[in-house]
């Protein structure tokens, strides 16, 4: 079985436990990776610890990660741009990056520029999309 990690409950990193699951399947729109590499954001931490728990809950068992690099291993309905073998970097909002396998919305993942690193691709897009709209929400020129 593919493994993940996920959390019964909030707290530090003691709380984490790679645990067997189901292999996903992705649904209309949306892709299938097998994950070469996966981040974690400050904001996710935070959120395992409990400290938004009023603003972003964690419903139990939660998994966590949302920025992931990987190959594509299946394809749901209506899913054009990419086919089975292709190197994607993306995100989910469903934290559940950390795994194995994860689905995604195909409209969350762009293919892997061919001289990014899997360790490097899987931790740029929220980090780089956030650096990207801060940029343009100052106007720098």
């Amino acid at each position: 079985m593919p493994k993940a990690v996920k959390f019964n409950q909030y707290g530090g990193i003691d709380v984490l436990q790679v645990v067997d699951v189901e292999r996903p399947v992705p649904g209309p729109g949306q892709v299938l990776v097998n994950v070469k590499a996966a981040a974690i954001n400050p904001g996710e931490a935070t959120i395992r610890q409990g400290l938004l728990a009023d603003r972003w809950p964690a419903t139990f068992p939660s998994g966590q990660g949302s920025d992931l690099a990987g190959v594509v291993v299946a394809l749901g309905e209506g899913v054009h741009g990419f086919v089975i073998g292709d190197a994607v970097i993306g995100f989910t909002h469903q934290r559940a990056s950390q795994a194995e396998f994860v689905v995604v919305e195909a409209s969350n993942l762009i293919h892997r520029p061919r001289n990014i690193s899997w360790e490097t691709a899987g931790s740029l897009f929220v980090a780089g999309t956030t650096a990207y709209e801060a940029v343009r929400a100052v106007s720098l020129t």
